[in-house]
């Protein structure tokens, strides 16, 4: 069982073309010497209890197929297992969803033959992973989580997933149009900053909402959340720094305020029309919410 993987495959990830993709990722893992076993998800957050009832049967390395959800849920599971030592599972990522936000920090290619390489070749990291606490739920994340703006275009992504990679941009625009901005207390590093704010993003990788890079990211490993406030921006200050929002100049902007820490405590002022709260490009809930770190946390395949 050591030498084995189990990999967790996502049907809906492959967007009409499922079949054929899993039978060329089953022929090049044969291919390529790895032996695995496999179950396929059949609703949200079935990834949670595969990876558990795997870990159960002995299984230490897992494969996640699909997109940074199904990462997500699998990251998820494997936190909230209490078998093993989250140290001693290897993950490794087949990329085939939307978005694919967090192969972009490691250059892990989207090339099924390429990714499965990866896997063969055995070079691993461990990697830091936040944890989410608001009033009735928890949740952790491996990638960027955030409150505000873009929460917001996450809950109008879950309705416009039907159109492909576009959706990212159809939510985004709602957003703009949208979305009222809120003003939180956030407490961080012992400050406490008031302000009206679009969003407060806090990252351990480096992308997030289709290829933006949002946070002044550092490593994905040195137990530190690159934390951004983005305060009172209008809609004409977006529209003109939208080049920025992808190639990282955003948080230049003089209504851009950064922050590294391992912690924070972030609360909207307002009970009415509470902000939603997003984790890996999955919506979890709304509210207050209290950030935390576990370092070095997860193992996982890199190029």
């Amino acid at each position: 069982m050591s030498d084995s993987w189990f990999v967790i495959v996502n049907p809906v990830a492959g967007k009409g073309n499922f079949n054929k993709i899993w039978n060329t990722i089953q022929q090049e893992l044969t291919t390529q010497n790895i032996t695995f076993k496999y179950a396929q998800t059949t609703h949200t957050k079935h990834e949670i209890a595969l990876v558990q009832e795997a870990i159960n049967e002995g299984f230490k390395k897992i494969i996640s197929v699909g997109g940074d959800g199904t990462l997500h849920h699998i990251i998820n599971g494997i936190m909230t297992q209490n078998t093993i030592d989250n140290q001693e599972i290897t993950i490794a990522v087949i990329p085939l969803g939307t978005g694919n936000d967090w192969i972009k920090t490691y250059n892990i290619s989207k090339n099924i033959k390429k990714a499965i390489s990866y896997i063969q070749q055995g070079k691993t990291i461990h990697q830091d992973v936040g944890y989410l606490e608001l009033e009735n739920t928890s949740s952790y994340f491996c990638n960027v989580a955030g409150i505000g703006y873009d929460g917001y275009v996450v809950n109008k992504l879950n309705k416009l997933k039907r159109f492909g990679p576009i959706a990212y941009l159809l939510s985004g625009i709602a957003g703009l149009l949208l979305y009222k901005k809120t003003t939180f207390t956030i407490e961080v590093n012992n400050q406490i900053i008031k302000t009206k704010c679009l969003m407060t993003l806090f990252g351990i990788c480096k992308f997030s909402g289709g290829g933006m890079q949002l946070t002044d990211y550092k490593y994905s490993s040195n137990g530190l959340f690159d934390i951004t406030v983005a305060k009172n921006f209008s809609l004409v200050d977006l529209l003109f720094n939208i080049r920025k929002l992808y190639n990282g100049k955003i948080v230049q902007h003089k209504k851009v305020e950064t922050h590294v820490s391992n912690s924070l405590l972030i609360t909207p002022l307002n009970n009415t029309d509470l902000p939603y709260i997003q984790a890996d490009g999955e919506l979890i809930g709304q509210g207050s919410v209290k950030v935390s770190m576990f370092k070095r946390a997860v193992k996982i395949i890199i190029p």
